[in-house]
């Protein structure tokens, strides 16, 4: 098993126990290939979501770029759902669970097509 396998079996099992959701494998492998190489960087491979900043960034770079998705307040919204999914308390948010969430969140699993 390659370390991106690895990756994907600790972000499903995140998604499972602190999330409480039955990740869609296909779906959460095809996430976590988008997050290129971040996925790998210590610091990149987590989301700040104490950081209004990260928070924006993510929805520039990753709503509305990725999933092109409109600028509204349902963007923050989103991230926000996924905040309290993850759990506000859960130090290590990892960035592809979280995109899955996202991705699930707005119905945008079209574009990992």
């Amino acid at each position: 098993m390659g370390k991106r396998d690895e990756l994907i079996a600790k972000y499903a099992d995140d998604l499972k126990t602190k999330c409480k959701m039955n990740p869609d494998m296909a779906l959460l492998t095809k996430v976590t290939i988008g997050c290129g190489p971040s996925i790998y960087d210590n610091d990149a491979q987590t989301v700040a979501a104490s950081d209004p900043e990260e928070l924006e960034r993510i929805k520039k770079n990753f709503l509305m770029k990725k999933l092109g998705l409109k600028d509204g307040p349902a963007l923050m919204e989103g991230i926000n759902a996924a905040v309290e999914t993850y759990g506000k308390s859960e130090r290590n948010k990892y960035r592809a669970p979280f995109y899955y969430m996202l991705t699930k969140h707005f119905g945008k699993e079209s574009v990992y097509k």
